[in-house]
């Protein structure tokens, strides 16, 4: 029970918090030993009332301390393992376990000797710290050890990495960003921050409807769908005495479904306040979209009935004593139970939703917003029907349509597995599933789904077929069209030269110019430079204004403003003619130049080290812009110092767009 309270009070906590909770302050001491060999200390300076955990824990419980030193040159030899003091050992009534922690202050020692001179010696320390409401999640911190030829007595140095500003302004941009100078013109001004409250409040609004849509999928389940009227009748018919205190209840296990799915999405609000492009980084990290693949197509053959998807039924145990505990607790552990149970249907649509949600220009509540819609559309029915429990005749029978609808939602998931898959084929450069294999594959399901639907192709759970229905023929026939639809992307736009564009599949498919056949490296064939300084210095030699593109090639409005909003007649004309653009990749994992991986400052105050194209152009918006969004589009001078117009986000709408363009043109004619 204290453990179930304990995750309410945690989840409740993170949802309230602003800022980043960081209790752990950490610094370094050398210590010399010998000629050769040095202590390396690490101190962390924990805040009042949080502890943060030993380096052995048992398996189950909370993140481990743990330290990494960096020794690609066999630069010295580590003597030993990392000693710690001695701490504070109690049994956890949270994790169930007996485990040791630290308060107020720790010191952990390792003892290296040299093989080589050298001045520093780098790694890191991985740890979690908790306190009575709330933890931090797995966070690492980089440390520095300086050695010294005095160092026969402890010696401070600095907890960060060191950073050279100049040389970190001159790669990205040659001036500071207080040197920039801001707009002056009210072109727009106003409506670009407008522009920017719109459409976040539309993106949550739009992902709550598609998890809305998820949950009334859900519902048509054969786990889900038989557990409304048996829930229903236990609510009613022990409410019998006192009707209305039975409603109540139903009511607030409706509310306790929709709470259970929220909770789900909290830990990622603690991810997005410990580094403002982390998101970024697990959407467009190459083998985690792999994985993404292997996942998706596993779920899909569950649908399909080739296996079970299951959790440990443990967990359902669990779960089913605490019903027993009445009131609101069992009321909890009844939706939470429900939860369980379902996991097997629902669990491959909130995998959608999940890996959906967490797109380069997405975040923690575009997740949340998506799980609330889930939420509410698989609690709703408990509830209504709680409370005008005759409308549980109008429900149609459980029958072989709830595994038409899995087997449904099997060929949705194999082709959502393909979008996953593109996403690392993108990132990564692998130039293997460009536009072309990706139509021919999506056609091959859908038209795969069409058949199924008319009856000619059969999966394990598949009730007889003795006469096709009229909704399961116009299924048929619709997604037989949508097969037709996606062979309409094979057509040729004779003014890009590139394929034409689908509505439908922006941000889904590859885009339109990463080509077997018509290769393009920037959108619609337009000019547009990838590199920054390239860029300025077309632009002052033509003497034209610039648009920073802030991008993503897994960023599916970016695809949408790119083939949509940009092939605008006036937009494209400012763009080819009148503008010069540079294409900036902030998920692009090819490796910098070593001269170019540098120790760069972090707007929140840490640090971070550029080690790809993606990391420079991500620190150089947030840096200079302060903005982490995808797209993101700054409209400069052609000698880089002037903003011209407030930059804007996605922007759907042609007109305000073409103002925006034109605004910041007309801008840079007057001066």
């Amino acid at each position: 029970m204290k453990k179930l309270v304990f995750l309410i009070l945690f989840f409740i906590s993170a949802l309230g918090f602003s800022q980043m909770y960081n209790p752990v302050k950490w610094t370094t001491e050398v210590e010399k030993i010998s000629e050769t060999e040095y202590k390396l200390i690490s101190i962390a300076t924990i805040d009042v009332g949080s502890h943060l955990y030993a380096q052995n824990i048992p398996d189950g419980g909370p993140i481990p301390t743990e330290f990494t030193y960096s020794n690609s040159n066999d630069d010295f030899e580590l003597v030993g393992s990392t000693i710690e003091e001695k701490g504070i050992t109690v049994d956890d009534p949270v994790f169930e376990m007996r485990i040791t922690y630290f308060e107020n202050e720790a010191k952990f020692e390792q003892t290296v000797k040299l093989n080589n001179e050298i001045d520093h010696i780098t790694g890191s320390v991985l740890f979690m710290a908790c306190d009575d409401e709330k933890c931090t999640p797995p966070t690492d911190f980089e440390l520095v050890f300086n050695l010294t030829d005095n160092a026969s007595i402890k010696k401070k140095s600095t907890n960060t990495l060191v950073i050279d500003d100049d040389k970190a302004n001159n790669l990205l941009y040659g001036m500071l960003p207080s040197e920039i100078e801001q707009p002056t013109s009210n072109c727009a001004y106003e409506k670009g921050n407008i522009l920017d409250i719109k459409s976040t409040n539309s993106s949550l609004w739009s992902i709550f409807g598609l998890g809305f849509i998820g949950g009334l999928l859900a519902l048509l389940t054969p786990c889900v769908f038989p557990m409304i009227p048996l829930t229903v009748s236990f609510f009613t018919k022990k409410g019998d005495q006192n009707k209305a205190s039975g409603i109540s209840k139903a009511i607030l296990y409706g509310f306790f479904i929709f709470a259970v799915y929220i909770l789900l999405s909290v830990p990622f609000h603690l991810l997005d306040s410990v580094n403002p492009d982390i998101l970024n980084e697990i959407s467009t990290n190459v083998w985690l979209n792999v994985i993404f693949f292997l996942i998706f197509v596993f779920f899909a053959f569950s649908f399909f009935g080739y296996y079970e998807l299951t959790l440990p039924s443990s967990w359902t145990t669990r779960t089913t004593q605490g019903e027993n505990s009445g009131g609101l607790i069992g009321i909890f552990f009844m939706a939470l139970t429900l939860a369980i149970v379902s996991f097997s249907c629902t669990g491959p649509i909130l995998g959608s939703l999940l890996a959906g949600s967490l797109t380069a220009e997405g975040g923690a509540w575009q997740l949340t917003a998506g799980m609330a819609g889930f939420g509410v559309s698989l609690g709703l029915p408990f509830a209504l029907f709680a409370m005008f429990p005759n409308m549980l005749n109008a429900l149609p029978k459980s029958g072989g349509w709830l595994n038409t609808t899995k087997v449904i939602l099997g060929f949705l998931e194999l082709a959502l597995a393909f979008k996953f898959l593109s996403n690392a084929d993108l990132v990564a450069h692998w130039n293997l599933l460009k536009i072309e294999p990706f139509l021919i594959i999506w056609i091959i399901i859908f038209a795969g789904l069409a058949l199924y639907l008319f009856g000619k192709i059969k999966f394990p759970h598949d009730s007889p077929i003795k006469k096709l229905s009229f909704s399961r023929i116009a299924g048929a026939i619709l997604v037989a069209s949508f097969a037709i639809y996606l062979a309409s992307g094979f057509r040729i736009n004779k003014e890009t030269n590139t394929f034409t564009p689908l509505t439908v599949l922006s941000g889904l498919a590859p885009p339109v110019g990463y080509s077997f056949i018509f290769p393009n490296d920037c959108p619609n064939n337009l000019d547009c430079f990838k590199d920054l300084k390239e860029g300025l210095a077309f632009a002052k030699q033509v003497n034209k204004p610039v648009m920073l593109d802030f991008t993503g090639l897994a960023c599916v409005n970016c695809r949408k403003m790119e083939e949509h909003v940009w092939p605008d007649k006036k937009i494209d004309d400012y763009l080819r003619n009148d503008y010069v653009l540079i294409s900036l990749y902030v998920d692009d994992k090819k490796e910098l130049p070593k001269k170019e991986q540098i120790n760069v400052k972090r707007i929140d105050g840490g640090s971070r080290t550029l080690k790809n194209y993606g990391h420079k152009w991500a620190h150089f918006q947030t840096a200079f812009f302060q903005s982490n969004s995808q797209p993101y589009y700054v409209l400069l001078s052609s000698d880089g110092k002037k903003i011209l117009n407030t930059p804007v986000p996605y922007t759907p709408d042609e007109s305000e767009y073409t103002n925006f363009l034109e605004c910041g043109f007309q801008e840079f004619k007057s001066h």
